[in-house]
């Protein structure tokens, strides 16, 4: 059963966390179900994987088209100025 639940947070992050909910295509509730749900749940300590990382797991979907090393690479690139 889903349930409301009334929060106090910074003006500015909830914008900015808007913002970032409807990049990703997901709600702000969805994010911060998905938070907590990763917060609470007892982790082992055979798991490397911290509870902020579980959270955000599924929050960004890149295109088919979307090349990460030829990104990272340009990124690298870039950054330090190699030709």
């Amino acid at each position: 059963m889903k349930t409301k639940l009334t929060l106090t947070i910074e003006e500015s992050l909830i914008t900015e966390a808007k913002l970032f909910a409807k990049k990703n295509g997901r709600s702000l509730s969805e994010i911060v179900e998905a938070y907590l749900q990763a917060l609470t749940k007892k982790v082992s300590n055979a798991s490397r994987t911290s509870s902020i990382t579980s959270a955000l797991i599924g929050s960004f979907s890149a295109p088919d088209s979307f090349e990460y090393k030829t990104e990272i690479t340009k990124y690298l690139s870039e950054k330090y100025q190699v030709s």
